[in-house]
């Protein structure tokens, strides 16, 4: 890290910062979908790699709410069967991030970021969702959403559609996903502390100072979930974030 608090941050960086937590916390109160924008704004702020430690402590903070607000209606069997899987994943990105530097691992999340993006339309747009009920599926998904999570804090299109795969009503995919990341963020803080070394006294104090944002985006979470039909925004996200990946290709 080269900055100390937010010396040397233009008022662009904070506010694509701030705008990215703002979403973070929207996304934690339940409108799944929109995690690789928050990661593509983070990455424009501070850097591809530096600004996957520094959302961990916000992730942390939004997983507390979530658990809270949602935890009733977690249903522990799918948990136990995608968890391991995931956690296995998370090892792998470990390494693979460790291997590469800082321009290759921001081509590596950009990439990461469209997978993602082109697996969500796929899964709009698919007409018949019936998977297949196997551990094969559940070890794959699993899988790809740990090396995502490690690399980029993008789990969120494979565990949207094993949980949707598994027909969870609405209430209890939210409150799965909730008890499913608060587990993987805490197993994945020693790696950011200690291996990548993403987390450091200077990343804390900006994420101080970005915690109001994400408080804010928690509040107007709740309301979202509750009011806007997601049809009518997530083709507009999907759009948006695309565009942040490609601007990573060429920062």
């Amino acid at each position: 890290m080269q900055w100390t608090a937010w010396a040397g941050l233009s008022p662009q960086m904070f506010g694509l910062a701030f705008l990215g937590a703002f979403i973070l916390g929207v996304s934690k109160a339940g409108v799944k979908g929109i995690a690789v924008l928050i990661v593509t704004l983070m990455a424009l702020a501070f850097g591809s790699k530096p600004s996957t430690g520094l959302l961990m402590p916000l992730l942390l903070v939004g997983d507390v709410f979530a658990i809270a607000y949602y935890h009733q209606h977690a249903q522990w069997s799918y948990l136990k069967r995608f968890l391991p899987w995931m956690m296995t994943g998370v090892l792998i990105g470990v390494w693979v991030g460790d291997q590469v530097d800082e321009a290759t691992f921001q081509k590596l999340m950009g990439y990461t970021i469209l997978g993602t993006v082109v697996m969500l339309i796929w899964w709009e747009r698919k007409k018949d969702r019936k998977i297949p009920n196997h551990w094969a599926f559940a070890g794959s998904t699993g899988l790809m959403a740990g090396i995502t999570t490690m690399i980029g804090n993008l789990a969120g299109a494979f565990s949207n559609v094993f949980f949707l795969a598994m027909r969870l009503p609405k209430q209890a995919f939210i409150g799965t996903a909730a008890w499913l990341f608060f587990f993987i963020n805490v197993f994945k803080l020693p790696f950011h502390i200690w291996v990548w070394k993403t987390i450091t006294v200077n990343t804390l104090l900006i994420d101080l100072w970005l915690l109001p944002a994400v408080g804010l985006g928690l509040g107007a979470g709740v309301f979202v979930v509750k009011k806007i039909p997601e049809s009518w925004f997530r083709p507009i996200i999907l759009v948006l974030t695309a565009f942040g990946a490609l601007i990573l290709f060429f920062r």
